[in-house]
Formats: C-alpha cells, sequence, structure tokens
C-alpha cells in the first residue's frame, strides 16, 4: 500500500531514527524511554523506522509500528557508520517514505529534509571543558566535533536542546539557527524511586557504619572526582566519619590522576571506594545506599544522574556550573567544582544539619516528579510534526 500524500500532515506521520552511533550509554538510554513512551494512536505516529546496530536494536522494546533495520554497516567500524550516514541514510529514509528524520546524535551530512537534529553532547561546545585535556588528540576530536555538530544544527529543519543552558551556550558559538529550536528536557525512569530516609545527626555514625557519599558519573578530567577526594579527605581530618563511593566508566587519564591522589590519601582502600561501570538497573541501589549525593562536573548538557538522584530522595550537593541548577534549582547546595575547599564546606553544611538535608530532598523529589518520559515523546512527537508542518508551508 502506498503511503498518504507525502506533503500532507494532517495524519499520522512517518518517522525515521538514526540510530547509527547511538551504541550505549546514555543514547540507549535515551531512545530506549523514548520509544517504550509513545502511544502511536495518541501522538498520531503512523510507523517509526529505527536504523542502528544489532546491539542497540536488541535493546528497544518491540512495538507493532516501530520497524527495526540493520544496515551491515552499522555493525563495522567507525568509518563504516560515517560512510553509511552520508551515503546511504537519506535513500533509506526516502525508501522508507519518511516524513521527517530524527538524528539523535547530532551530526548529519544527508540530503533528506526535513530533519531534526539533537544537541546531546554539550562538550564540544564548552572550552572550558576541552581545555582540561590539554593539547591532545582527544581535545582535537572535540573540536572537530564543534565543526561537525555546528554544520549539522546550521542546516537542519529543527534542533532539540535538552536544557535551555544548553542552547544557549551552543548558538553561542553557531549564532541564530534557521531551523525552529526546542527545549525538551529527559524524563524519568519510575525504577528510581523515592526513600523517605530519616536524617540523623552524625554523633550517630562511625567508623564502622560510616556517612556515605555517592558520586556516580564518568571518570573524566572535567568530573573532578580528584577534587571531590581532597574535599572528603580533609573533612575526615576533622574528624566527620565518612566513606565516598565512586561509579561510573573511566577515560584512562583521568582515571590515573584520581589514583594519584587515592594513593596518597587512601592507599588502603578504608573509606574510599572504585566500583567501576554498573548495569544501569543497579544505580537505583547504590542510590537507596547512599546518604549524600555529589555530582562536581562543569559540563552537562542535562545532568540525568543529577535527576535520578532527586527522585530517590538524596539530598544533593552539587557543581554549580553548566546546566546543573537548571535541573536541581532549590533543591541543592552548590559549589565550585574546580575549588576543594568550596566542596568541602557545601559537604559540611549537610553534615552538620539533618533538618537541611530532609528539607532539600524532598524539594528535588518534588522537582524530579515534574519530569516524564511520557511527557518527552508527547513533545518530541509534536516538534517533529510542528517541523514537518513548517518544511511544507515554505
Amino acid at each position: 500500500m502506498s503511503h498518504p500524500n507525502p506533503t500532507s500532515v494532517d495524519r499520522p506521520i512517518r518517522i525515521g531514527i538514526d540510530g547509527a552511533n547511538i551504541r550505549l550509554g546514555g543514547g540507549v538510554t535515551h531512545l530506549l524511554e523514548l520509544l517504550s513512551a509513545i502511544d502511536a494512536q495518541q501522538m498520531q505516529v503512523d510507523k517509526i523506522y529505527l536504523w542502528a546496530s544489532k546491539q542497540t536494536l536488541a535493546q528497544m522494546p518491540e512495538r507493532d509500528w516501530l520497524i527495526k533495520v540493520n544496515p551491515p554497516s552499522l555493525d563495522g567500524s567507525i568509518w563504516r557508520r560515517i560512510w553509511w550516514q552520508a551515503w546511504s541514510l537519506s535513500d533509506a529514509a526516502k525508501k522508507a517514505q519518511c516524513d521527517v528524520l530524527l538524528v539523535p546524535g547530532g551530526s548529519y551530512v544527508g540530503s533528506f529534509h526535513p530533519v531534526v537534529t539533537m544537541s546531546q553532547n554539550l562538550f564540544p561546545f564548552e572550552w572550558s571543558a576541552i581545555a582540561k585535556n590539554g593539547w591532545s588528540l582527544r581535545a582535537l576530536k572535540f573540536l572537530a566535533l564543534r565543526l561537525v555538530q555546528s554544520s549539522s544544527f546550521r542546516h537542519s529543519d529543527g534542533v532539540i536542546f535538552l536544557t535551555q543552558y544548553a542552547k544557549d551556550a551552543v548558538l553561542k558559538i553557531t549564532g541564530p539557527l534557521q531551523g525552529a529550536c526546542e527545549v525538551i528536557s529527559h524524563g524519568l525512569n519510575p525504577r528510581f524511586r523515592y526513600q523517605d530516609k530519616t536524617q540523623l545527626p552524625m554523633s550517630a555514625y562511625s567508623e564502622q557504619q560510616p556517612f556515605e557519599l555517592l558520586y556516580v558519573s564518568m571518570i573524566d578530567v572535567y568530573k573532578n572526582q580528584p577534587q571531590v577526594v581532597l574535599a572528603v579527605h580533609a573533612l575526615r581530618q576533622k574528624g566527620y566519619p565518612l566513606s565516598l563511593t565512586l561509579v561510573g566508566p573511566s577515560e584512562p587519564k583521568a582515571l590515573g590522576q584520581l589514583q594519584a591522589v587515592v594513593d596518597q590519601v587512601d592507599p588502603q582502600g578504608t573509606w574510599l571506594h572504585y566500583l567501576g561501570p554498573i548495569a544501569y538497573e543497579q544505580l537505583s541501589i547504590q542510590y537507596q545506599k547512599a546518604n549524600l549525593g555529589i555530582f562536581a562536573s562543569t559540563c552537562e548538557t542535562f545532568g540525568m544522574i543529577v535527576l535520578e538522584k532527586m527522585a530517590a530522595g538524596l539530598p544533593l550537593a552539587c557543581s554549580n556550573q553548566s546546566s546543573m541548577s537548571e535541573i536541581l534549582g532549590r533543591g541543592g547546595l552548590y559549589f565550585d567544582p574546580n575549588d576543594v575547599s568550596s566542596i568541602a564546606s557545601t559537604i559540611e553544611q549537610y553534615l552538620l544539619s539533618p533538618q537541611l538535608r530532609e528539607e532539600k530532598q524532598l524539594a528535588s523529589h518534588d522537582l524530579a516528579a515534574q519530569h516524564s518520559w511520557k511527557a518527552c515523546a508527547n513533545k518530541t512527537t509534536h516538534f517533529l510534526r510542528q517541523v514537518c508542518q513548517n518544511y511544507h508551508t515554505k
């Protein structure tokens, strides 16, 4: 059966999604949650074609309207994937009679229109974050990605940003964009349920049962784990019975810098524990065990970890940079992530006041409740339809 009139959008639309470089981490989580939350009938979606690797497709939900397509190139090297995106994606979208193409990875050089790109990686647009890598191949890679994504955003018919902060930061580099722009925040998985913890005075804790701090994030130079470790060490020197757990994958240079600090302050692993990466499904367990969450990044497009900790009822000591305050708002206390004394004094405010901990955990939980994947799916499909309409009425 032929597709309805491709110039009409007063009907269910057919969406294509480029998942060529959506392979792990937050990108896969976003795609999984988005597709799981879509009600095709209510949101007037005819079909969604998803082009991705076998591994990515296997993690996506089974829906009768979701067509999973696995071009062999997408299981190959990065160069094969780039080649496929550049030379085959547009033809695939046309053959599938898509009304609009969504590119969550943000990089697009094809000929198909209308196309909507997403800005999910702020790092290439924040010079302060790139500079932490020094003059290195990694820094050059991010500068190259800035050029590619800037060009993609300028030539897109629509661009989705995750926060207003990220939008403003990108537009400082790109200048005004010709396509429509929309801020659509991520949602929140219900597994991160609120846990009402009784907030105890520090006299209730000891070296055998310490007050537990948790920092979940990739070990990277702009995440400032060494500064956090030194801040906790300084507080322990003052007599506070604290432990610190770090969770997340690692970048080699940053892990080396972190290990050097650990060797100085806790070589026996008495109070500092690095668990490495853990399964997404296990994160909620770590949140429930902790007494206080820490997040010390200087560059975040959205801050999903912050939102998850908010939902779980963890009081939060958080970086005052990038988009974090847009997510956490009045639900936390803030510090300068480059300043060990600032981090330590902010944590100490929580240690000294059970009432403050209770107040912030309640406030942050209320703010987290405003985020849902259903709302994200609704706003995303509505924006895709709007871009279609704008494109066909030019």
